[in-house]
């Protein structure tokens, strides 16, 4: 069973707690299934990788996922973080940021 989340690929972001707090960066992947979403430039972490015909191997810096919890849209008129409500406009079903009920959707 798919959950239905609210934030969704391409969306902007901000770092709502940890160690990237205040981060701002793209949604890259969302794993729906674990609740977790990737994005760039935050909680990226270095992976040891052994050197195979493609790449050189060594010591790469990668994006690890984070909760969907500790992540917010970015209000697109203010900046800051905010949550994502839902309403219908001209028929069709669009999202739409709480804070300053701005669309989100393009």
């Amino acid at each position: 069973m798919n959950k239905k989340l609210k934030i969704k690929k391409g969306d902007q972001v901000i770092m709502t707690t940890g160690r990237d707090k205040g981060k701002k960066g793209e949604v890259l992947k969302v794993l729906r299934d674990e609740d977790r979403v990737l994005v760039q430039g935050i909680n990226v972490v270095k992976k040891h990788q052994a050197a195979s015909q493609t790449s050189p191997g060594g010591i790469i810096e990668k994006e690890a996922s984070v909760h969907i919890s500790n992540i917010a849209l970015i209000d697109p008129k203010s900046g800051d973080a905010t949550r994502i409500g839902y309403r219908t406009e001209d028929g069709r079903k669009v999202r739409f940021a709480r804070k300053s009920g701005e669309v989100v959707d393009v």
